[in-house]
């Protein structure tokens, strides 16, 4: 059966859900049921291109980067294939809007809180063989005490393949069971032939909107 939506795992489906200014109704939806700790109202997006100091340093291209109202700094990177290094990736791409935050002259390096966000359509190495089945992990730096010791730098990681849950299975609480709705939605996307009536709401009916493959051009799928 020939799909009907984008797969929201290649770079195309990802931009056209979450990563384009007529999206931005669904990525504060899903960012602010991720983590509501940041108090998402409303989003900025921000050149995607981080250059290094220099010409000869690697540049860092997110899928998506964003604020918030606050000035909170949000990536979001999407990697449908393993990388073994993909932690390393999303700290490096971390310290950029860190870098960004410095002012000339005078300043008490006051930062804004960082969010670094991991959409994994594989697991992690370590959580294979040992059998940990998690879909959310949230990561800060703990001291030797296990005490968080700085709470403005977030990573978030997302191992899709966890998330096993069916629809009566979803979470109760708020927050839990509209994120439960996104990574259903993510995670079945592309299996869908028409909106289940657990999606009957404005926000996802633009999604499933946004998500038609009809509505695009064989050169756009492929750009």
């Amino acid at each position: 059966m020939k799909a009907k939506y984008v797969n929201p795992f290649t770079d195309f489906g990802f931009k056209k859900i979450f990563g384009e200014e007529a999206s931005k109704p669904m990525l504060i939806d899903f960012l602010a049921n991720l983590i509501p700790e940041a108090n998402i109202v409303d989003l900025t997006f921000k050149d995607k291109d981080k250059l290094g100091k220099t010409d000869a340093d690697r540049k860092a291209i997110y899928d998506i980067y964003c604020e918030n109202s606050s000035g909170e700094k949000i990536i979001v990177e999407l990697q449908k294939a393993k990388q073994n290094y993909f932690k390393d990736r999303t700290v490096y791409y971390a310290t950029f809007p860190i870098q960004e935050q410095a002012e000339k002259g005078e300043w008490n390096y006051k930062l804004k809180f960082v969010y670094c966000i991991g959409i994994l359509d594989f697991k992690f190495e370590e959580n294979i063989k040992s059998g940990e089945g998690e879909v959310i992990h949230t990561v800060q730096l703990k001291d030797q005490n296990n005490k968080l010791f700085y709470e403005k730098l977030s990573f978030v990681y997302l191992e899709m393949p966890h998330f096993v849950k069916e629809v009566h299975q979803f979470g109760t609480g708020r927050n839990s069971a509209r994120l439960d709705k996104w990574l259903y939605f993510i995670k079945h996307l592309e299996d869908f032939q028409s909106i289940p009536e657990i999606f009957k709401d404005e926000v996802f009916i633009q999604a499933f909107e946004k998500a038609e493959i009809a509505k695009y051009s064989e050169e756009e799928r492929h750009d």
